[in-house]
């Protein structure tokens, strides 16, 4: 799934997930220095999303992506309480068959305190990566 299309796949999933107020493109709240990503407001509190990608192996840029479809990832929140594991938590609920599995930043051993985000593994091969900014 490339960037544009996982956006709007999570703007989607989000805006049902409990206790989410609203959920918009970055460009509908005024930033236009990541063309692809959201801005989460849940529980009264705003967080911002930054969604890049990766091309699935063999795949080029100017050709339809390729869907592969599976088993959907198994992933729900752990108790951590990090935007980024809730965030994993809403887009493994949805139980998509194109995810195949997620990977959460905050909860690897050893990582950053400000490597927030999660990687969002497709079963074509292809990734994305979503970084809270």
């Amino acid at each position: 799934m490339r960037p544009d299309v996982f956006r709007d796949y999570l703007i989607d999933v989000a805006k049902n997930a409990p206790g989410v107020q609203r959920v918009q493109p970055l460009q509908e709240v005024g930033e236009e220095r990541y063309p692809y990503g959201v801005a989460v407001t849940a529980a009264g509190r705003e967080t911002r999303w930054q969604i890049t990608g990766q091309l699935a192996d063999g795949e080029k840029s100017e050709n339809p992506a390729t869907d592969v479809e599976g088993q959907p990832a198994a992933y729900t929140a752990g108790e951590s309480g990090t935007s980024d594991a809730w965030l994993a938590g809403v887009i493994g609920a949805a139980e998509s068959p194109q995810i195949a599995k997620l990977d959460v930043w905050s909860q690897r051993e050893g990582n950053r305190t400000d490597h927030i985000g999660c990687t969002v593994f497709f079963h074509n091969t292809a990734r994305a990566f979503v970084r809270k900014i």
